[in-house]
């Protein structure tokens, strides 16, 4: 589960500069608010936890069941769900009616974690600070367990999603395979495998991170969006937002991958570099790799102008966050 912890980078009572819309008019006004980010990802990740752990109960087969609640349920930022929640929110709607969609989220996450770390992808022993899942329940049931989640994710989505209008849910689900399937994180894993070892530029690598990493944040993002209501500009506002986030937060795993030790990580650090993948830091260098990614960070939150200060305060901490993150 989440703790505080997590987030102590944050310092999480400071104060920050956050623009607000003025009421009417085209001019922005920069005012000074608090506005705690950690205690707000906390809240978020507790009530996704809890939904989780009623959307995917321990049942027969348990082997099977305790596979797929060791990734869905094992410690975690919950980011992309929380992305979902904050997004409906900024276009209006009640949190509520996403939560079936950041349960998905996070199940079509935890699937492509648990197939990341197979011998046959990164081989990968550990996961978020603990054995990856082939680790501890073998390769079959791990295999099981993702196409187990994979199948629930929409499953849930369709079955559990009251009070929104059945065209909205549609377009949510679609959204989701759009995602993670051959235009998605799948188109992203597969040239990132046909990568390794070759020398390639920022082009191909861009490509990778947005489809691997980026898709399914941007999908928490649409998702959110769409099934709180917002306007089709709405909608492909946080879209935009979301892309640059999702860039970005692969940029900095790539400085993290080089920068920290396995233990400050929870998984094994240089494994990109041992395996002779390309990344942001071997084409540019730390320093404009850094700067790369503050560029991001002010295209995310350009994308946020003109939606309610307050609504998209959440939005604009958490690419800040995503940006000096530790882990």
């Amino acid at each position: 589960m989440v703790s505080p912890r997590g987030f102590s980078n944050l310092l999480s009572s400071a104060r920050f500069a956050v623009r607000s819309a003025s009421s009417g008019a085209n001019l922005e006004k920069t005012t000074v608010a608090q506005f705690d980010l950690s205690a707000y990802m906390v809240d978020k990740a507790h009530l996704v936890n809890a939904a989780l752990d009623r959307a995917a109960p321990l049942r027969y087969p348990e082997r099977l069941h305790e596979s797929m609640r060791y990734s869905l349920l094992g410690p975690g930022k919950r980011v992309r769900p929380t992305l979902a929640l904050a997004s409906c929110e900024l276009v209006g709607g009640d949190q509520a009616a996403a939560i079936p969609v950041a349960c998905a989220l996070e199940m079509l996450h935890a699937m492509s974690l648990i197939n990341d770390d197979l011998p046959c992808m990164d081989n990968d022993d550990f996961r978020r600070g603990r054995p990856s899942n082939h680790r501890a329940f073998g390769e079959d049931t791990a295999v099981l367990a993702g196409i187990a989640l994979h199948a629930l994710a929409f499953e849930h989505v369709a079955a559990a999603t009251a009070g929104v209008p059945a065209e909205r849910v549609l377009r949510a689900i679609a959204e989701l395979g759009a995602a993670v399937g051959p235009e998605g994180l799948v188109a992203g894993q597969i040239v990132d495998i046909e990568s390794e070892g070759k020398a390639v530029g920022l082009d191909v690598l861009e490509y990778i991170h947005l489809h691997k990493t980026g898709r399914l944040l941007e999908a928490a993002a649409a998702c959110g969006a769409i099934v709180g209501g917002g306007t089709d500009a709405e909608v492909e506002r946080v879209r935009r937002y979301a892309r640059h986030v999702g860039l970005l937060f692969q940029v900095v795993d790539d400085v993290l991958d080089v920068t920290k030790t396995s233990e400050e990580l929870g998984k094994t650090a240089g494994k990109d570099v041992a395996s002779g993948k390309t990344t942001y830091p071997k084409l540019m260098g730390l320093d404009k790799t850094r700067a790369f990614a503050e560029e991001l960070v002010r295209k995310a939150e350009k994308e946020l102008h003109g939606f309610d200060g307050a609504m998209a305060t959440p939005l604009r901490h958490l690419a800040r966050y995503i940006a000096d993150r530790e882990n």
